[in-house]
């Protein structure tokens, strides 16, 4: 399905995208019916999407070896609403989401550190990954939940 970094990316910064709209609309029904669940339902749908785009972020720039700048910009894209299309599009034009999964060590001397290995390792285990991603993204949604939404509780 995602067959490369790429094609990971851009669903997820498409999703968030998508997601903004949820919370939106929930925001602009809650002004004007006073339904507060509209904001609890695309809140949580949009936290949910937020925190799994941070985390594909995350493993992008650790498998194309971005710099902290894209780094930087991908992930606060997801602050401003829709910007994850637009910074997906730069990323894309500037060549930082070509290339394959680096399943396997080249020659390059930074395929020898521990966190490079333990990428490919991952990586070749997509399922593992993907479980271990979406068990973290979980815990990290729990936790939140339990601190409360920003701004507090009415």
């Amino acid at each position: 399905m995602f067959r490369n970094p790429h094609t990971l990316f851009r669903a997820l910064a498409i999703a968030e995208a998508i997601s903004w709209t949820l919370l939106i609309a929930g925001l602009i029904i809650r002004a004007t019916t006073d339904w507060a669940l509209g904001v609890t339902i695309g809140g949580g749908i949009h936290g949910f999407i937020f925190l799994s785009y941070g985390a594909t972020v995350l493993l992008v720039a650790l498998n194309n070896r971005w710099r902290a700048v894209p780094t930087i910009v991908a992930l606060v894209s997801a602050v401003v609403p829709y910007a994850t299309i637009p910074a997906e599009l730069w990323l894309q034009r500037t060549g930082r989401l070509a290339g394959a999964w680096r399943l396997d060590a080249t020659d390059d001397p930074r395929d020898g550190r521990w966190h490079d290995r333990l990428m490919r390792w991952f990586l070749r285990r997509p399922w593992v990954l993907g479980a271990l991603i979406a068990l973290a993204v979980i815990a990290l949604f729990a936790v939140l939940l339990l601190i409360g939404p920003p701004g507090g509780r009415d």
